[in-house]
């Protein structure tokens, strides 16, 4: 509620209250919780993919660091999963150029034992990836545990 009042004055409050539309902005908020991503400060795309995630409603803070491997293995990313860029939202880790598709509905879901979900590589298409003629790679996102464990995101 603090968020609104910075933004919208008490009347504007009530009256959008009287309207019923008070109760549309309030959700719309809070719709997508805020990420954390590392990457690496000489990498272009990894820029082009938080555009992306904060065009779609996430809020992006980006930290860079020249030591993405300690982040990586702290995180528990697998090697075979990596990418360029690693982001932690609403607990969970997600690595590389995941769509925030995929994301809104790993956040849903929550299935049990996941620790993440990854587009491994640096598929061509994928969000921070969209090559100038359309091409695109095949996008195999993969869940994680942290253990070893991985299947495929349906």
């Amino acid at each position: 509620m603090t968020e609104i009042h910075s933004t919208l004055s008490r009347r504007q409050m009530l009256g959008l209250a009287g309207t019923g539309l008070a109760l549309i902005a309030v959700p719309a908020l809070a719709a997508a919780p805020a990420m954390i991503t590392w990457r690496d400060p000489g990498c272009g795309c990894c820029t082009k993919w938080v555009e992306a995630m904060r065009k779609a409603g996430f809020a992006v803070t980006m930290r860079e660091t020249g030591d993405m491997a300690t982040v990586k293995s702290r995180l528990k990313v697998l090697a075979a999963l990596q990418s360029c860029h690693t982001t932690v939202v609403g607990g969970l880790v997600v690595e590389g150029h995941v769509p925030a598709a995929a994301i809104r509905s790993l956040l849903a879901r929550r299935p049990k034992g996941v620790l993440g979900i990854a587009a491994p590589g640096m598929p061509r298409g994928s969000p921070g990836m969209e090559m100038p003629d359309g091409s695109k790679d095949p996008l195999n996102l993969t869940l994680f545990d942290g253990v070893g464990n991985t299947r495929a995101f349906a």
